[in-house]
């Protein structure tokens, strides 16, 4: 089985394809480094299966000698606090577009990553794969990473309908763990670690209550070796989530943090308003449901929140003395 895997010295990418080649599965793959960094897949650059391409997937010619049984799709503009609308659309799109045609060609499966942003402003939790879908004002600046996944979605899903494109979605919440991107882009705890390690202040958007589920990456990687794997899979839509038990405020979340670097001093809090990044607005409330995987796979979380923020902790730690 050959596997290529877009953003692959991402997060999510360089971890799947740690755990692709200890299956004994060859896996190609391309990235920029916009988000995801060489040391991610620096162990794999000798490795006889792994095969890396360093450069845009928004030109198509770079992909175009590839073969891959399975594509997975996690590169990726995200919410554009930093960046622009515009840019997260365009790209979005153009990625989306480049690896349906690429798998079409080569009747190849794809695999896209998609995001649980896309459940919006849904107030009926927890989020089924067979929720609804709602966003907010399109004048809003964080709902174009969501429509862009929506979008990306419904185009691989009529692909399937007109031309037969063989396909698994997943709906993503809060991976966090070993290898993951120490910005904003990597999440809030990211930046909450890489802060309270400094004893500086953990900057929480809004007034941080609002409530998150994240997911430990080795119960993400699991879940995900299903969809590119198991033909069970094949034509549906999952959500990769950890236990909806562990749902926590960001500002709990931060206060977790500093505990579990600095156990015995006051957490240091500072609130950031939305206005910071202009038109915004945040989801109050993301839980998963996480039934379907379940029923499926016989897929469980194998991590609390509170055993892989130690982990993820001690990994980060010995990522900032090595910057």
């Amino acid at each position: 089985m050959k596997v290529f895997i877009t953003g692959v010295a991402g997060f999510i990418g360089s971890n799947l394809t740690g755990c692709l080649l200890k299956n004994g599965i060859s896996v190609s793959g391309i990235d920029n480094f916009s988000y995801g960094n060489l040391r991610n897949i620096k162990p794999f650059l000798n490795h006889k299966n792994f095969n890396f391409i360093n450069g845009n997937l928004t030109d198509a010619r770079l992909i175009k000698n590839t073969k891959a049984d399975v594509f997975v799709h996690l590169a990726s503009q995200k919410i554009p606090r930093y960046s622009t609308g515009l840019r997260t659309l365009d790209e979005n799109y153009c990625m989306t577009k480049n690896v349906i045609t690429k798998c079409l060609k080569d009747k190849s499966k794809l695999v896209f990553a998609s995001t649980s942003d896309v459940y919006g402003k849904n107030q009926h939790v927890p989020f089924s794969e067979e929720s609804d879908l709602v966003l907010g004002n399109p004048q809003i600046k964080r709902w174009y990473y969501a429509s862009s996944k929506i979008y990306g979605e419904q185009l691989i899903v009529a692909h399937h309908e007109e031309h037969g494109l063989n396909y698994s979605i997943a709906r993503f919440f809060g991976a966090y763990g070993p290898k993951q991107n120490l910005t904003w882009w990597g999440g809030p705890q990211s930046v909450f670690i890489a802060n309270a390690l400094l004893r500086k202040p953990l900057e929480i958007h809004g007034n941080g209550l609002q409530t998150r589920t994240f997911t430990y990456i080795d119960d993400t990687i699991s879940a995900l070796m299903n969809l590119v794997t198991d033909k069970k899979a094949n034509g549906e839509t999952f959500n990769i989530a950890g236990n909806p038990a562990d749902e926590i405020t960001i500002l709990d979340l931060a206060k977790k943090i500093w505990k579990g670097v600095n156990e015995n001093s006051k957490p240091k809090i500072k609130f950031i308003p939305y206005s910071t990044f202009g038109n915004y607005e945040d989801v109050m409330r993301r839980v998963p449901d996480i039934s379907k995987l379940k029923r499926f796979f016989n897929f469980k979380p194998r991590f609390t929140l509170d055993q892989g923020l130690n982990k993820t902790i001690e990994w980060q730690k010995g990522c900032e003395k090595n910057e």
